[in-house]
């Protein structure tokens, strides 16, 4: 049996040199289902996806997300998507890289979204996470906080809470927190 390996590894090394180049870098099973999810996308089109290091980095991308409707409709939202090796068994990490004012999205842009953390099963996709993160943006919810100033407002005041998104979307102070623009 340990022959049998040598004898395949012999051959590997001989067609790479035959290749005349370096060798072939295996991919991950993370990287193949992720390469699979990819191709398979179907995004909205308020969606985008992009490969700032290139699309020899799958494993690193940023979705960009404009909301077409509800508080955050002319926003233009940036997310980093950072999936490790061993992925689908676990869930992407995924930060907000646009400071906004959002209930379920605090001032670092860590982002609460219950199939990033306890609800993520290995069934789930990418096509799954977008459509969870544009959906945070039509239906944003009181009752599952990271910025507990936002849920309450949004609970007790949905207009104030309206006013408040357009000014921190359009640049400007809410409370003690600046806001760049990001319409």
């Amino acid at each position: 049996m340990i022959r049998l390996f040598k004898v395949k590894e012999k051959q590997r090394e001989l067609a790479e040199s035959a290749n005349g180049g370096a060798p072939i870098k295996k991919q991950s099973a993370g990287e193949l289902r992720l390469h699979k999810d990819i191709s398979e996308l179907n995004l909205p089109k308020s969606c985008i996806i992009s490969f700032p290091n290139g699309k020899d980095d799958l494993m690193n991308f940023e979705v960009s997300i404009r909301p077409d409707e509800g508080y955050y409709l002319g926003g233009n939202f940036s997310f980093s998507f950072q999936v490790c090796p061993i992925y689908p068994h676990e869930a992407p990490k995924v930060k907000c890289k646009t400071k906004l004012y959002h209930p379920n999205i605090d001032l670092e842009g860590n982002v609460c979204l219950n199939i990033l953390r306890e609800d993520w099963k290995p069934v789930l996709n990418i096509n799954t996470i977008i459509y969870g993160l544009y959906h945070l943006f039509t239906e944003p919810n009181y009752e599952d906080p990271l910025n507990h100033d936002a849920a309450a407002v949004l609970r007790d005041n949905p207009k104030m809470f309206e006013a408040n998104v357009r000014r921190a979307m359009a640049g400007g102070y809410v409370g003690q927190t600046f806001f760049t623009r990001c319409m």
